[in-house]
């Protein structure tokens, strides 16, 4: 910090000060000089106060730089409330089982033969055991304690959206990504293909390409690509502490009605398919459809109710009409030719409901 202009501002004030006193002598009236004098001191009083509290605490400044990413994360399990140690050492075996498991409480304590309790939340194995070794030496000579960690409740992560048990697991040694999501019970039928891990900067930022620090500067974010974590074992990141796992329901588009094979197609990431491609992912028509009077049902953005837009499928398979493209969460409604109909309410409530299958489009 620069500190010219302040030592310059206190040395213009102290010149004040000895001119207002040498100023008496010179005939200036004594009111006068008091009154300089006084403003003199009190500036000069403040000037030092706050050069003191610039010292303490500096201000924050509005341009301050925002945290980076510097790549490194903690590679060690740190012990916290309620994991469960298997502490060892021969000299202990008499006043305690071996192996048996001793829980770290609250606070953050275990119970230890000899020594009492001793903080060891938030240390590593290896701190812990130099830390007991330490403790031990004035009732052991040479003690050698060893510490294995039987049992994890300290550090969680969560799993949440499209996966079939949803909730906090904890990590274990090392888990990648893909051995979280096992955990998890996999993905849902309609899972995106796109996941998103957010993931406290304490830990490093996740080593991905496209990870970014969130708003805060307090979170790495990062997304990942399900294709890409089978094709490339380099995308299977490491899972740490904390870490938020989110799985989207994917976009999907809707075949009902006349067809082979109804249901919901996931769509990939900015992907999009048309009427015919619908149409063949669902193995083609039924032959009681009635291909001239099929429909797309569309809910636009802010609307309540789903817009019905005709296609003449018959006329779009002959090359007499363009093809339409589906949106995600389009329904593309074949009916039948019998002359029984389904109302747009029935079907957008089966589809609400999940009743029909979903499809992953390979």
């Amino acid at each position: 910090m620069n500190t010219e202009p302040r030592l310059a501002s206190q040395h213009t004030l102290a010149v004040l000060l000895v001119r207002a006193t040498s100023d008496t002598d010179a005939g200036v009236p004594r009111s006068t000089s008091m009154m300089i004098t006084w403003v003199a001191v009190a500036s000069l009083a403040c000037l030092i106060i706050l050069a003191g509290a610039q010292g303490q605490a500096p201000l924050l400044r509005l341009d301050q730089p925002k945290p980076k990413c510097d790549g490194q994360a903690r590679s060690t399990y740190l012990l916290g409330p309620d994991d469960q140690l298997e502490i060892s050492e021969p000299e202990l075996a008499e006043l305690a089982p071996a192996n048996k498991p001793i829980r770290i409480d609250g606070d953050g304590d275990i119970q230890v033969p000899l020594a009492g309790r001793v903080h060891v939340s938030g240390l590593t194995v290896q701190q812990a055991e130099e830390k007991l070794d330490q403790v031990l030496r004035a009732y052991v000579l040479r003690p050698q304690v060893a510490v294995n960690v039987a049992e994890v409740h300290s550090q969680p992560v969560s799993i949440l959206g499209q996966v079939n048990k949803p909730g906090v697991y904890q990590v274990q040694g090392h888990k990648t990504l893909l051995e979280m999501l096992a955990l998890a019970g996999g993905l849902q039928a309609d899972a995106g293909y796109s996941i998103r891990i957010t993931r406290e900067l304490e830990w490093g930022c996740i080593p991905l390409p496209k990870a970014q620090l969130d708003a805060s500067g307090q979170f790495s974010v990062a997304e990942v690509d399900l294709k890409k974590i089978l094709e490339d074992p380099e995308e299977n990141i490491q899972i740490y502490p904390h870490d938020v796992v989110s799985v989207p329901k994917a976009e999907m588009v809707y075949v009902i009605g006349e067809v082979k094979r109804a249901g919901g197609f996931v769509l990939g990431e900015h992907q999009s398919i048309s009427v015919l491609q619908a149409l063949a992912l669902a193995e083609g028509l039924n032959t009681t459809a009635d291909a001239r009077h099929a429909q797309i049902l569309r809910l636009e953005p802010n609307a309540t109710e789903r817009e019905e837009m005709a296609v003449d499928l018959k006329d779009v398979l002959r090359g007499k009409k363009s093809d339409v493209a589906l949106r995600g969460d389009d329904i593309l409604f074949i009916p039948t030719s019998t002359g029984r109909k389904a109302t747009l309410r029935a079907i957008e409530a089966a589809v609400q409901a999940g009743t029909f299958a979903v499809w992953r489009i390979p």
